[in-house]
């Protein structure tokens, strides 16, 4: 029999990874070192509670349709997706309140209860953020390089205005909206990637354009339901998947990758491996190299993020499935994070409430909330077990100044995920949750490329590579690391004749 293409890491990536390589009819091993799959589309329960504990909406469900497609099914037999409305509710400490509706007319008027001349701004705003993505979605996210070279061209020179590097988020969004409220609110879309509106390039601003045009999304049962899917169908099409099986070491010969070998000592041989770990750590931890992980770490970390999983016995009417409780000052808690590494005073708070969706999420008549706040990535400056508890009560005293009345006496199951958490749990340098933070017009060249240039036959999918994080790029990424394997295959079996 021939030997297997190894993926190490279950998440989504490698999961996409393996569906794809098995649909062409290779055989594939997904080798996972947690109890399940899914990577950070974690999956928590306890006391009747349930809460997805990484990605909390679906964007772009073509990306998932078309993976399913490709192992022969279809994703409306496989899941039930959910329209939300309102995609997400804002909420500012002065009382203002706005709700991102998924109807272009509610949001319109939702737009000029705050600001009239924004209405005009808002419309000009989706142009521009559409005609950044039908420059970037080829070239960047559909077909992702492997180096800067092959973005040089006639194309690149036409399409390098639109893309619209040379500002940041921040100062194209200032020249479309006169609202502050609308201003934090489009900057806020730049934290998607982990990364600062004040720092990240303008090209981000085709995130907004994604989640408004194309619909935010929750799946039924869950986001962890898609983890699920993506199992069922790797494993019809023949994968062979094991949990609690951490990798050691990837074994190279002669240059190139002939292996692994398990934590436990035993060697598995290898076609080829596909890390779906973060490339740093890979570099550094799997392949041994200190030196190549020391270049590959000089970019700057995404943030990490403070989570609380709270289990409440009562019902807050206001909440909605998603919800922002905005900071006094946004650039002072950026610059907080990225600035001084240290997490910002006075936070801004998001709030996923699946059970408004889902009721079978929380117990009847209760609540599950999933409350992120974004941390900075470990440095040395934050001692996370002595700050999270002083931590946790700043955050739900804010909620509870923003209209949650009496949210802690309330809390009767309760679970907190700090930095150190991420870092442990998932293999994530310095617990950034989003591989490197997206603040220079080049980073999008910066990220370790797909196929390694350490040794040949290794090659990166999932949001540490190409081309980025966030759930349609993630599983977009497993489908270009699969052609990558199946090219550079048929490639050696040419040279072989």
């Amino acid at each position: 029999m021939s030997q297997p293409i190894i993926i190490i890491g279950g998440g989504l990536g490698g999961l996409a990874t393996a569906i794809h390589l098995a649909a062409a009819g290779r055989r594939v091993l997904v080798l996972e070192k947690n109890e399940r799959l899914g990577g950070k589309a974690d999956l928590h329960t306890a006391e009747g509670y349930t809460f997805d504990t990484g990605p909390s909406l679906l964007t772009m469900p073509w990306v998932a349709g078309e993976l399913a497609a490709a192992a022969g099914a279809r994703l409306e037999d496989e899941l039930t997706l959910v329209p939300l409305e309102p995609g997400c509710r804002y909420r500012w400490p002065d009382g203002t309140t706005f709700d991102a509706s998924q109807s272009l007319p509610r949001l319109l008027a939702e737009i000029e209860r705050l600001d009239p001349r924004d209405v005009g701004g808002f419309l000009r705003f989706l142009a521009y953020s559409r005609r950044i993505y039908e420059a970037v979605a080829g070239p960047f996210l559909l077909d992702p390089p492997d180096s800067w070279r092959q973005l040089v061209g006639p194309a690149w020179l036409r399409d390098a205005a639109a893309i619209d590097a040379l500002r940041t988020v921040d100062e194209a969004v200032r020249s479309f909206f006169r609202s502050p409220y609308l201003r934090q609110l489009f900057n806020r879309y730049a934290t998607y990637t982990g990364s600062s509106p004040y720092r990240a390039p303008a090209t981000f601003n085709i995130i907004p354009y994604v989640e408004l045009t194309g619909g935010a999304w929750h799946i039924r049962g869950g986001i962890y339901e898609l983890v699920r899917m993506l199992e069922r169908l790797a494993r019809r099409l023949g994968v062979e998947i094991h949990t609690d099986t951490p990798v050691a070491r990837i074994e190279t010969r002669g240059g190139r990758v002939c292996g692994v070998r398990l934590a436990d000592g035993q060697a598995l041989p290898a076609a080829a491996v596909v890390s779906n770990a973060d490339p740093r750590y890979t570099v550094r931890a799997l392949l041994g190299d200190g030196q190549a992980a020391a270049r590959l770490e000089r970019p700057e970390l995404s943030c990490s993020g403070f989570v609380l999983l709270l289990g409440i016995d009562r019902v807050y009417p206001s909440l909605a499935h998603h919800n922002i409780f905005f900071a006094r000052d946004y650039p002072a808690e950026f610059a907080a994070i990225f600035e001084r590494g240290v997490p910002a005073a006075d936070p801004t708070i998001y709030i996923c409430a699946t059970s408004v969706t889902d009721p079978a999420h929380a117990p009847p008549g209760q609540m599950n909330l999933f409350v992120l706040v974004n941390a900075p990535a470990l440095t040395g400056r934050v001692n996370w077990a002595r700050e999270a508890g002083p931590y946790r009560d700043l955050v739900l005293a804010r909620l509870e100044r923003h209209g949650l009345c009496g949210l802690q006496q309330h809390i009767r199951y309760e679970q907190i995920i700090t930095p150190a958490d991420f870092q442990a749990r998932y293999n994530a340098p310095g617990g950034a949750i989003y591989g490197l933070a997206s603040h220079s017009p080049w980073t999008a060249f910066l990220r370790p490329a797909q196929r390694s240039r350490l040794a040949r036959g290794l090659y990166f999918a999932g949001g540490g590579t190409h081309p980025g994080g966030g759930i349609p790029l993630v599983l977009l990424s497993g489908r270009a690391a699969a052609r990558r394997v199946l090219a550079d295959e048929g490639q050696r079996t040419t040279g072989e004749r």
